[in-house]
């Protein structure tokens, strides 16, 4: 009795009540019954999974999952549906070592909580002896006998959520929930490739793949061999862990992260900070708004991996997350630059993308011949006027600063012509046709200038007259936090009165500018809140001085400038992008200009 004579306010709940809050966590939706079921087929050791959904305009009223694992007892199939019955550990010390997919052993009684679940299941290698079927409704046993049955295990639930209406209403239509039916199986299928699986809705085949020890057939099946063609190997061999799996090339990216995709321990999961390792290691080569294809297994010392920190087990917490995250940054990072990265013209998978980045309008649909008025554009030389500040451009980029040579990884490229100010065409010694963003290229070539240079190769050229810059009281801010890291980078810039700084020197790499217009183009771009995401001071200042300084788009050069923007951009670490992650050349090769005139 309470001091004030009530009855007790606190009691232990019913089972059926705890059945049901625990399944409120972990059978979230009908997608949350095909994970659960489909890892423990997989935990008891099948080699083929096969998941039958039954529709009706409403939604999904049956799931299936049959397996050919190891089958269970009568005594294991009852055993099963009580919870915290598990056979995957057998105490507190084994989930420091976990090996399985399932191991809280809630997945079937949180199940049959809240629908009926019919299990019939048949040891593998029990010769003649009859299966077992179990058929348990809201958490109770409706019928327990003896059935012919497969070795293996079937489990069907139907009525899902019958005595959980509030969690029943908020169902999505069927084809969200198939949606993400399909997410899951995804997942799985690429972090278990051994396993053949099958996913039917209303008897029609939606989903296949084959058992196989190559995970780019698992990857084709699922996606498309013409994915499979632009991805790159990744390997890595670390004592605490190994890394393997494919990404793909920058020309193959997407505008979200669905497609970052990642087991652990062969456990499908989620997590940010992975898939921002992988986003790191492509560097400038994708542009900050898209995110890269990427297959990748983990294999992780057990120690090291907390899979216990959410019911439905999608979400990990890793030790050593920094030392593990700078690791897949650096596989990465070095698949990348192993391999060819320049983009072939033509795949309908990737041309779309680079014109909707680019802006290009749309052709149209009636030509128009008109000789009066300026001439169109096309192939072109360039005149003397203009080539002055060009040159000096170029020749500043020719300069050493301090960067290593490297050995070129494209091929020798001849300049052909100039397109419009803008595209710089040339051939290889292979017949093929390469076309080049100028400003794209020239910004590739100063940006690896800039943050290729020692500290003490980062030298200072005064101005003849000190350039004033007038900046908004927010701007002024930014900038006051900005002043170490442009010292460090060649820039004197001095606060001169309330909102006004004096601009004494500027970095070599620059050049001489013409004008103070080049310098407030920096300062207003460093300013700008966008340009403060993902990146450090020191990067984005790189970025800035790389893209203020190059060469513009527009700018008629001469053949000869043409080629040493070329020579200069065969010098680089990385010539396939901009800093932004813009492509700085396409090639079309002579199949492919075949195909486009209908040779073939």
């Amino acid at each position: 009795m309470t001091p004030d004579g009530n009855q007790p306010r606190i009691h232990i709940l019913d089972p059926a009540t705890v059945n049901q809050i625990a399944a409120g966590e972990v059978v979230e939706r009908p997608a949350s019954v095909v994970k659960e079921l489909t890892e423990n087929a997989i935990d008891a050791g099948a080699t083929t999974i096969r998941i039958d959904l039954k529709m009706d305009r409403e939604g999904i009223t049956a799931i299936s999952v049959t397996d050919d694992g190891c089958g269970m007892s009568p005594e294991d199939a009852l055993l099963a549906f009580t919870p915290h019955a598990t056979s995957k550990i057998s105490g507190i010390g084994d989930l420091h070592r976990i090996g399985t997919l399932g191991f809280r052993g809630e997945a079937l009684a949180s199940i049959a909580a809240v629908a009926e679940v019919t299990l019939t299941t048949r040891p593998k290698g029990s010769g003649a002896v009859p299966g077992t079927r179990i058929v348990v409704k809201g958490g109770e046993i409706l019928s327990n006998s003896g059935s012919g049955a497969p070795e293996g295990t079937r489990i069907t639930v139907e009525d899902l959520f019958y005595n959980t209406p509030a969690r029943k209403k908020f169902q999505k239509s069927k084809n969200t929930e198939l949606a993400q039916i399909h997410t899951i199986l995804e997942g799985i299928c690429l972090s278990h490739p051994e396993i053949a699986f099958r996913l039917f809705a209303n008897d029609a085949e939606l989903l296949v793949t084959d058992r196989t020890d190559n995970l780019p057939d698992t990857i084709a099946r699922l996606y498309g061999s013409e994915v499979v063609r632009d991805l790159v190997p990744v390997t890595c061999t670390l004592d605490y862990m190994t890394i393997g799996g494919y990404i793909s090339r920058p020309s193959l990216s997407r505008k979200d992260t669905a497609r970052v995709l990642v087991s652990i321990n062969q456990r499908f999961v989620t997590s940010r900070s992975i898939a921002n390792a992988i986003k790191a290691g492509y560097g400038t080569l994708l542009p900050k708004d898209r995110f890269p294809v990427s297959f990748l297994t983990l294999r992780i010392d057990t120690a090291l991996v907390d899979i216990n920190v959410h019911p439905t087990k999608k979400i990990v917490r890793i030790s050593r997350e920094q030392e593990i995250t700078d690791a897949i940054r650096d596989a990465v990072k070095t698949a990348l630059l192993s391999h060819d990265l320049v983009p072939s013209a033509g795949t309908p998978d990737r041309i779309p993308e680079l014109i909707e980045e680019q802006s290009i309008p749309a052709i149209r649909p009636e030509p128009r011949y008109d000789h009066a008025g300026t001439a169109p554009a096309g192939v072109s030389e360039s005149t003397h006027t203009g080539t002055t500040m060009t040159d000096r451009q170029l020749r500043q980029t020719e300069l050493p600063c301090g960067v290593a040579l490297v050995e070129p990884v494209l091929p020798a490229l001849e300049v052909i012509g100039q397109f419009g100010g803008i595209y710089i065409l040339a051939t290889t010694p292979a017949g093929e046709l390469m076309i080049i963003d100028q400003h794209a290229a020239h910004e590739r070539i100063l940006y690896e200038q800039v943050t290729s240079r020692s500290e003490s190769a980062r030298r200072s050229q005064e101005l003849l007259i000190p350039a004033i810059l007038h900046r908004t009281p927010r701007e002024t801010a930014i900038l006051k936090t900005l002043l170490p890291q442009l010292a460090g980078e060649g820039f004197t810039i001095e606060e001169f009165g309330h909102d006004t700084f004096l601009v004494r020197a500027i970095p070599v790499v620059m050049g001489k500018p013409e004008d103070t217009t080049m310098l407030d183009e920096i300062i207003s771009d460093l300013t700008n809140p966008d340009s403060a995401r993902s990146v450090d001071n020191r990067e984005r200042i790189a970025r800035v001085i790389a893209c203020r300084g190059a060469i513009k788009a527009g700018t008629v050069c001469t053949p000869e400038q043409c080629q040493r923007i070329l020579n200069q951009l065969r010098l680089t670490r990385n010539p396939y992008t901009c800093p932004h992650g813009r492509p700085t050349i396409i090639r079309f090769t002579r199949p492919d200009l075949d195909a486009m005139f209908h040779r073939t």
